[in-house]
């Protein structure tokens, strides 16, 4: 296009000289060429001197995005957003990161879990990096050598509908999912992809540590029989088949129950312990956000500024006030937001979760995809028994 205008430009110059039959003047051909070069930036946006930085984001496009803005308003910083998708929810950009680790593309990593951010520090991926913003970040959401820190937390839960659930029977520990009442009414969402994973690694780790070993094994037997179905549509298609009927209760996150009840859609949650005893430590998994700079990432200073922008209470206020209402981390701030306090959050070391999750989730695999081929769904029927 600005190869065309020059053409354009310089044909009706060479016109009008013609016409006057006399030699251009250079002062008016430096001119437009002057003109040409100013519209030619113009009309093809960023150039290779204008600051930009690279962002692999797994956290909802519409939150990332709204938050990504804020920020190149704020720094005059172009960002280039690159997201995941529903289905491969984090796992397809950690795997991006690792095959791109020799020659880096990203320089700022936002994932909206801990444990593939675990993972990933561990081989080497992320840079050490001890944010000015953040130095009275709580303890267990920073990794001990700052190669990652995590913010704006939001809980595992269990989501129900109070049409079909009593409220007598309402699930009270994860356990309980295995009650005989909900068999064929229970979903989950495919582990090997998103925070689901996680759980089931934080729930190994706990439960070897503070219960029994085969306390886990105990929990997918039950699932099983209680023909749990995978969903390949992520911890938002468990609360889609709660309001469409298909389920009556399921494995998910706050977030997407936040968002259907936004929406109109009767749903409720619970936060499940794990555990019988209501002690200290025994509920539910928080999970933050998490960020973290790539190593070798090709804008360095750049993704400094946007690593602790995400850090900043602007942003976590942000997402807190947003549909999501993820619970802020900063010191604090989460006080001014009570309504999304998660209570009593289980006591157990993301690290630990981390090394367990592949485990956990090969196990998960193995008892409830065997149930996806041999069981099909059991609809409940009307009974006394406190499903409706």
């Amino acid at each position: 296009m600005t190869m065309h205008f020059l053409k354009v430009l310089q044909h009706g110059a060479d016109d009008h000289t013609n016409a006057r039959n006399r030699r251009p003047e250079q002062p008016v051909f430096y001119a437009l060429v002057l003109l040409i070069v100013s519209l030619s930036a113009v009309l093809t946006g960023c150039t290779k001197d204008e600051p930009q930085v690279v962002v692999y984001i797994s956290a909802d496009e519409y939150l990332g995005r709204k938050i990504i803005e804020r920020f190149e308003q704020e720094t005059g910083i172009i960002v280039q957003f690159v997201g995941d998708t529903e289905l491969n929810k984090t796992t397809g950009l950690v795997q991006r990161l690792r095959n791109e680790a020799d020659n880096p593309q990203a320089d700022v990593f936002w994932s909206s879990e801990v444990f593939q951010t675990i993972q990933l520090a561990g081989e080497g991926i992320f840079e050490p990096y001890e944010s000015p913003v953040a130095t009275d970040w709580p303890a267990r959401f920073v990794d001990a050598e700052h190669r990652w820190y995590g913010f704006a937390a939001r809980a595992r839960v269990i989501v129900y509908s109070p049409q079909r659930v009593s409220e007598d029977a309402v699930p009270q520990t994860w356990m309980d999912l295995t009650d005989p009442r909900f068999r064929g009414r229970v979903v989950m969402a495919d582990p090997r992809f998103g925070t689901t994973g996680g759980h089931l690694g934080a729930m190994q780790a706990y439960w070897d540590t503070n219960i029994a070993p085969q306390f886990y094994a105990a929990f997918l037997e039950g699932l099983a029989a209680n023909a749990c179905r995978l969903l390949s549509s992520g911890n938002g298609g468990v609360v889609e088949q709660v309001v469409a009927g298909e389920a009556d209760v399921g494995l998910t996150d706050t977030d997407d129950v936040w968002v259907a009840r936004q929406r109109g859609h009767d749903v409720a949650m619970v936060y499940p312990r794990h555990e019988v005893a209501d002690d200290r430590g025994t509920g539910t998994l928080l999970i933050p956000n998490t960020v973290a700079l790539v190593r070798g990432g090709p804008n360095p200073e750049h993704a400094k500024k946007l690593h602790d922008f995400l850090l900043s209470a602007e942003v976590e206020r942000m997402i807190a006030e947003s549909v999501s209402h993820n619970m802020p981390i900063r010191p604090g701030l989460a006080e001014e937001f009570p309504q999304y306090n998660i209570p009593n959050a289980l006591r157990v070391r993301f690290d630990a979760a981390a090394a367990q999750r592949a485990e956990a989730v090969a196990l998960a695999m193995h008892w409830l995809s065997e149930v996806q081929t041999t069981q099909p769904a059991v609809h409940a029927e009307p009974a006394d028994n406190g499903v409706r």
